[in-house]
């Protein structure tokens, strides 16, 4: 029995190919566009779980009070891990990491070969206590325990020294001349997890580590916590470790109680991540690596679902819009004494056949699209992640779960005709089925013009972020990085790329906009009691004329003024943080900051020049902090990066003359350099993402709705085309005809429309809420996306219209 309905169902399905290409079209590709996701979200959420013992990890992370605001900092002092082990028995062990290397590069020398290391973190004893990595060659409690000690990852291992066997023992030099040797080779850290590094050097090799410091911000800081330790209590604790050790060095640094400090809208909230979950609740200052979002991934399931949804709806619309077509078999096969049930069970075999076969189809195209996708989402998904014996077991369990709820509607309205009715041509569709056809149609257009308006939001973020608005030229910049190699050629170096066809500016800065290199400083005014703790920057007199930052008052450094290395430049915020009134300039400030003081104990005094306005030297998340400009003349003009304005097209020239003039400075380090707008996009990472990726559903979202609506288009175009032909004999042009057609389609699209509306500007209105700067929700996108979806409408269904005016009208008159 169930052969033969194997066989009806297969002779079904090839007697309407049509019909049944756009079937699996589009349900294959609603699939594989969910299969993506899938993959895409279990590698999301799969970070740092091949740690045995992640579920008792967690971060210290820290929310930095300051008078009117606050940030967040992955990074915390140093010695709080080390308090909080002391403090809780709760705490097993901590462990700390310092990034080295930073926005420049780490020099490795070995013999007369040189290498350079972005990944270089400093590591205390502890590291492979709290993360259970074994060693592939040395001893996992002595290979950090020691000054001078290193561990190198299994491809640092090869690159350096052939084999991890061939590394242990040996020694290499740092650019500081200090040596290190190689104590041991562990496997090369997983992709999956937020932590990355090439190097561990030994914390005992640094002797500021030996020192305690409870304010500095500079390590990553993890705890391993006892089994079946509280967390939330542990927590809780935090406040008294911060009053019992970081209140004496508040007092030495401001000159106030800690008491005081808190009044006046300071403070330090120290609170715990899980490592399993940093990857995706973790958006912080100074992370070591960019994170996801679990926002996004939520986003990403609901759309995979959405889009699934779709396409079943046109299975189900395509089914049930052939009732009149398959009425007359209905009717004969109860006549012959089939039965209900078997009716069922026939027409669910058949939408189980054509899902069978659309995963099958799914699977081969994600297949194909998958290198595609995984440039399109940043990552390196494996198709192994589906082809697995549990997987396929799913994605069959998963075929059938589908064909029988797309087709158990148009199953059980196919049966249910009544043989004597359908036989004498009485029978017609009647309004219920109508009704659900146009609701389906309505939820498939909601869905697409939700994501059309949230591609557009998406869109217009990004280009604000990268575009005009940020209060400084971003194109065509070009960053140099390590010029602090330069020592006191550095004006030598800047004058000959000055001379360079093609470079219309240089100048120097610690760091630059889109970086983390801008330092926490505090400044005070000199007789106040008032202090501010802002960002800091070192930068040249070119700066502010090359990158275009705009003066509000007064003037810029110059080298025509001898004391201007004792000045400083504020932007707006900074002088309304220090509560500075009218007139700004002369205003003297000092700070505590050891590189721009003679000696701990004795402080220059500095004066305020210039105040240029407000711009955006850190992502538009966070609100613009207080910015302090100092001045490069007070370090010999000596900066970590030159900044190089370029004009003209030919930017490839330029920068070949540029490398030829590095080379000529510095011939055994090899040139780096990025675009500044390059650098700015890359910050926008997760949004990059986000941006690229809701264009491509929101695309394939209304290309499989289209897939329906051709198919119920060409359906409705087929049960009408006498009435057709009797309109173009009556003297019906094509465009009366697209009319007549598009009419019962318009209204459930534009009824998709409003109910799309609230939905999409609820979503998009929380997810702005993560900038401090943003878009506004213009009232011109939602009628964009709805003009959009008539256009796409009106367009699917005059391919039928267009078909069907073209018909003889005599031809089909002449066979009734």
């Amino acid at each position: 029995m169930f052969r033969n309905y194997w066989k009806v169902a297969a002779r079904s399905l090839l007697k309407r190919k049509g019909f049944t290409v756009i079937n699996i079209l589009g349900l294959a590709t609603g699939m594989a566009v969910c299969l993506l996701i899938l993959l895409f979200i279990r590698h999301e959420v799969g970070y740092d779980r091949f740690e045995p013992a992640g579920d008792r990890i967690y971060r210290v992370v820290l929310e930095r009070k300051y008078p009117g605001r606050s940030t967040s900092y992955a990074i915390i002092p140093q010695s709080i891990g080390g308090a909080i082990q002391k403090e809780c028995p709760e705490v097993e062990y901590s462990t700390g990491m310092q990034d080295l290397a930073g926005n420049g590069n780490f020099l490795v020398r070995i013999d007369d070969r040189n290498f350079e290391e972005k990944r270089v973190l400093l590591a205390d004893s502890n590291f492979f206590r709290v993360f259970r990595m074994p060693l592939l060659a040395g001893d996992v409690g002595t290979a950090l325990r020691k000054p001078n000690m290193a561990v190198l990852n299994k491809t640092m291992a090869v690159k350096l020294f052939g084999s991890p066997a061939a590394a242990l023992g040996r020694t290499f030099e740092t650019e500081a001349k200090v040596r290190f040797e190689v104590s041991g080779v562990c496997s090369d850290w997983p992709v999956n997890s937020h932590i990355s590094f090439n190097i561990l050097l030994s914390a005992p090799s640094f002797a500021f580590t030996k020192v305690p410091n409870f304010t500095g911000f500079s390590t990553f800081t993890y705890l391993l916590l006892r089994p079946h330790a509280d967390a939330v209590g542990l927590e809780a604790r935090f406040p008294q470790i911060v009053d019992k050790y970081v209140a004496g060095e508040i007092g030495r640094n401001f000159g106030m109680t800690f008491a005081q400090f808190q009044t006046s809208g300071n403070g330090y909230h120290y609170y715990l991540q899980p490592l399993r979950e940093i990857h995706l609740i973790s958006d912080l200052e100074a992370e070591m690596r960019p994170n996801g979002s679990k926002r996004a991934i939520t986003l990403f399931g609901m759309i995979a679902i959405f889009i699934l949804g779709i396409a079943c709806v046109n299975f189900i619309n395509l089914s049930t819009s052939r009732s009149l077509e398959r009425a007359r078999e209905v009717g004969i096969r109860k006549t012959f004494g089939s039965q209900r049930r078997s009716l069922i069970l026939q027409f669910l075999l058949e939408s189980t056949l054509v899902s069978g076969l659309s995963v099958l189809a799914a699977l081969g195209i994600v297949a194909l699209s998958l290198p595609w996708f995984n440039r399109l989402a940043g990552q390196d998904l494996s198709i192994a992640g589906i082809v697995s014996p549990v997987n396929v077991a799913i994605a069959i369990v998963f075929g059938i779960a589908v064909g029988i709820l797309a087709g158990v509607y148009p199953a059980f309205v196919l049966s249910s005709f009544q043989p004597i009715k359908v036989l004498k041509g009485k029978f017609q569709s009647n309004r219920y089925g109508i009704a659900l056809r146009n609701g389906l149609v309505m939820f498939q257009f909601a869905i697409s013009i939700i994501l059309i308006i949230c591609t557009v939001v998406v869109h217009q973020q990004m280009r604000y972020m990268l575009g005009d608005k940020l209060g400084f030229t971003t194109d065509p910049i070009v960053e140099i990085r390590r010029t602090d190699l330069l020592d006191k050629n550095i004006h030598a170096f800047r004058n000959a790329i000055g001379a360079i066809p093609g470079v219309e500016a240089v100048s120097g800065s610690s760091t630059m906009p889109g970086e983390e290199g801008f330092f926490g400083i505090v400044w005070q005014p000199v007789g106040s009691k008032e202090s501010m703790t802002g960002r800091g920057i070192v930068v040249d007199d070119r700066f502010a004329s090359t990158l275009g930052l705009t003066l509000k008052e007064g003037r810029f450094f110059s080298r025509a003024h001898a004391t201007d290395s004792l000045s400083v430049v504020l932007n707006e915020k900074a002088v309304s943080a220090l509560g500075l009134k009218e007139p700004v300039l002369g205003t003297r400030l000092m700070t505590t900051e050891p590189t721009l003081n003679p000696r701990p104990d004795s402080f220059y005094t500095y004066t305020v020049i210039g105040v240029v306005n407000d711009f955006h030297f850190q992502t538009l998340h966070q609100a613009i902090a207080p910015l302090v400009m100092s001045n490069a003349a007070k370090f010999g003009d000596v900066t970590a990066i030159a900044d190089v304005r370029l004009t003209g097209g030919a930017f490839s020239g330029a920068i070949a003359s540029i490398g030829q003039v590095w080379k000529s400075f510095v011939p055994d380090r090899p040139f780096r350099y990025t675009f500044m707008d390059q650098q700015l996009a890359a910050q926008y990472k997760a949004e990059q993402t986000l941006q690229r990726l809701f264009t491509v559903f929101s695309l394939l979202a209304v290309f499989i709705a289209c897939i329906g609506l051709l198919g119920l288009a060409a359906y409705s175009t087929q049960q009408r085309i006498r009435e057709i032909s009797i309109r173009k004999v009556m003297g019906a042009g094509p465009g009366s005809i697209v009319r007549l057609l598009s009419k019962g389609f318009v209204r459930p699209v534009t009824a998709a429309a409003f109910v799309a509306f609230p939905l999409a500007w609820l979503a998009m209105h929380n997810w702005l809420q993560g900038f401090a700067y943003r878009v506004t929700l213009g009232w011109w996108i939602f009628v964009l996306s709805w003009l959009l979806s008539l256009f796409i409408t009106l367009l699917t269904i005059s391919l039928q219209a267009i078909r069907a005016a073209g018909v003889n009208p005599v031809r089909v008159l002449r066979s009734e």
